[in-house]
C-alpha cells in the first residue's frame, strides 16, 4: 500500500505542532495535504536521512541541492508557506534540545526514523564547501569569494543578463526591463557620489566591470576596481578594453585592506560589504574613511537583516553559510551605521531598497529558469539548484520583510565642518 505520503505528513505536523501548509508528495506516489497547495515532493527516502542526520535547515539544503527534495508548483508560494513554520522557528542548540525534550517531538523523530530506514547518513553534495582556518583572513576571503563568484561567467551572464551586475537593481516601474534597471542603479551611485571628471574612484568588489566602466564612461572618472576573483577581473578587463576605457579604468585582484595608493574622490561599495563580516566590519569603515579624501563620499550598498532582541543569539543561515556566500554575514542597517559614524564618517542619507532587489531576483530567477539546461550544462545540477532556491528565497525574504537592502551615503566631513553636500542633498532624485 502506497501510504508514505500520509504518514510522513502526519509526522511533520506532530514534529512542528502546527498545520503543514504544503501537499506532500512521496517516492511511492503517494499525496497528502491541501488540496491546490504546492507540493514538496520527497524522492526517495535518503531525503529523509538527510534531515535526521542534520535536523534543520542544511538537512533541507542537502536535500534540495541533491535532488532528493523538490517543490512542484510554484515556488514562490511553497518557500513562503513554509518559511515561517522552518526557517523563523530558529535551529540553534537551545532550540533543539527543548525539542527533543518533548514526548511527542521524540515520539515522531521514532517514526520518521522508521520511515527512513537505517543506512549511514548520505554524503553532502560535492556543491557543499569545505572550511579550513580562521574567519575573514585574506586567505579565506579569497576562497569564500572564489567559491561564490568563479562558478564560471559564461554562467553568471546567463542569469544577470548584457549588464552583468550582480545587485540590487534600481526600478521606475514593475514591468520595466532588468537591463534599464540596472543602469538606472549604477547612475544613481555615480550621482550619489556626485562623480565628475577626473574623479578618482575606488569601487571595492567591482564584480564584472560594470560600474567602472559606467562610471568612467558616462562621468569621466578615473577608476580603480578592486575584487579577489580571478574570473570577476579577466571578465571586466576585456569589457574594459572593448569600451577603450584602458586609460581610465584599471581592474585589480587585490583586498580592500592591500589598496595603498589613495586618496580617492570617492569610493563605491556594492554589494561587497556583507563579506566582510561582524568581526572586521569596523576595520573595514576605517580602511575606506582613509581611503578618501576630506570631502570625498562614499556610497556603501548593503544588505541588511532585522534586529534581533538578543544580537548575541544571531546565526548565519546554514544554507547560504553552505552553499552561496561562505562566511558571508547580516547586520541591521543600525549597526552599518554605527560602525560607518565610529570610523569618522558622517552619514548624510540612507535610502531602503527592498523592494527593489525583490524584482531583481524573481528576474534573475526567471532567466535561470528559462535557460534551465543550460545552467547545468554550464555548471552542475546541484549548482544551479542552489541558484534557483537561494534567489527565490531571497525574494521572498526581501518582499516580506525579513532582509532588506540600503544605499547608505557618507561623507568624510573635514575639521571645518563642510561636508560639501547641497542644502537640498536628494538633487539624484
Amino acid at each position: 500500500m502506497a501510504d508514505a505520503a500520509p504518514r510522513l505528513h502526519e509526522l511533520v505536523e506532530q514534529m512542528l505542532r502546527a498545520p503543514f501548509p504544503v501537499r506532500v508528495r512521496a517516492w511511492d506516489g503517494s499525496q497528502a495535504g491541501p488540496p491546490g497547495a504546492p507540493a514538496l515532493v520527497v524522492r526517495n527516502r535518503r531525503a529523509l536521512r538527510r534531515l535526521l542526520f542534520k535536523p534543520g535547515e542544511l538537512g533541507l539544503a542537502r536535500a534540495w541541492v541533491a535532488g532528493d527534495l523538490d517543490v512542484e508548483g510554484d515556488l514562490y508560494t511553497a518557500l513562503d508557506l513554509v518559511s515561517g513554520l522552518l526557517w523563523e522557528r530558529g535551529e540553534d542548540a537551545r532550540t533543539l534540545a527543548r525539542a527533543l525534550r518533548d514526548p511527542e517531538f521524540r515520539t515522531a523523530a521514532r517514526g520518521l526514523l522508521k520511515l527512513a530506514g537505517l543506512p549511514l547518513p548520505p554524503a553532502p553534495p560535492r556543491e557543499e564547501i569545505r572550511r579550513t582556518g580562521h574567519l575573514h583572513t585574506r586567505r579565506t576571503d579569497r576562497r569564500a569569494i572564489s567559491h561564490h563568484y568563479d562558478v564560471g561567467n559564461d554562467f553568471y551572464a546567463l542569469v544577470l543578463g548584457p549588464s552583468m551586475v550582480y545587485s540590487c537593481a534600481y526600478w521606475e516601474s514593475a514591468d520595466g526591463t532588468l537591463e534599464d534597471a540596472q543602469r538606472d542603479k549604477l547612475e544613481l551611485v555615480c550621482r550619489k557620489l556626485d562623480l565628475s571628471p577626473g574623479q578618482r574612484l575606488l569601487d571595492v568588489g567591482c564584480g564584472w566591470g560594470s560600474m567602472a566602466i559606467h562610471a568612467a564612461r558616462e562621468h569621466g572618472a578615473r577608476v580603480v576596481g578592486i575584487t579577489l576573483s580571478q574570473e570577476q577581473a579577466a571578465y571586466a578587463r576585456k569589457c574594459v578594453a572593448e569600451a577603450g576605457l584602458t586609460d581610465r579604468v584599471e581592474i585589480r585582484v587585490q583586498d580592500y585592506r592591500d589598496v595603498a595608493d589613495g586618496p580617492f574622490d570617492a569610493i563605491s561599495s556594492i554589494g561587497m560589504a556583507e563579506h566582510v563580516g561582524s568581526d572586521k566590519y569596523l576595520e573595514y569603515a576605517h580602511v575606506l574613511h582613509a581611503l578618501l579624501k576630506p570631502g570625498g563620499r562614499l556610497l556603501n550598498h548593503q544588505i541588511a537583516r532585522r534586529p534581533q532582541r538578543d544580537e548575541a543569539a544571531y546565526g548565519v543561515d546554514a544554507f547560504i553559510d553552505a552553499y552561496v556566500f561562505p562566511d558571508g554575514e547580516l547586520a541591521p542597517v543600525s549597526t552599518t551605521v554605527g560602525h560607518l559614524e565610529r570610523a569618522g564618517f558622517e552619514v548624510r542619507d540612507l535610502e531602503a531598497i527592498r523592494d527593489h532587489y525583490a524584482l531583481t531576483l524573481r528576474r534573475w530567477v526567471g532567466r535561470l529558469e528559462e535557460a534551465w539546461d543550460r545552467a547545468v550544462h554550464l555548471t552542475s545540477p546541484g549548482r544551479a539548484r542552489v541558484w534557483r532556491l537561494y534567489m527565490a528565497a531571497s525574494a521572498v525574504a526581501f518582499e516580506r520583510n525579513r532582509i532588506g537592502v540600503n544605499q547608505v551615503l557618507a561623507v568624510r566631513t573635514p575639521e571645518s565642518g563642510d561636508s560639501g553636500m547641497p542644502l537640498r542633498a536628494r538633487t539624484w532624485n
